[in-house]
């Protein structure tokens, strides 16, 4: 059974991680390393539902 894991980011924070996450995949790729497992996550979180929450 896989664990399902939530996080809760602002507009500044989602857009610093998919940052992140595509220069990891650039420099997999420079190492000659295969970086599917990243393109899974960069989609996974492009895709991720909008839920406003209040604070």
């Amino acid at each position: 059974m896989k664990n399902k894991r939530y996080m809760y980011l602002d507009s500044v924070q989602h857009s610093t991680l998919l940052r992140c996450l595509v220069e990891f995949k650039n420099d997999l790729v420079r190492q000659g390393r295969t970086a599917d497992i990243v393109d899974e996550v960069i989609l996974k979180v492009m895709n991720a539902p909008v839920k406003k929450l209040r604070v």
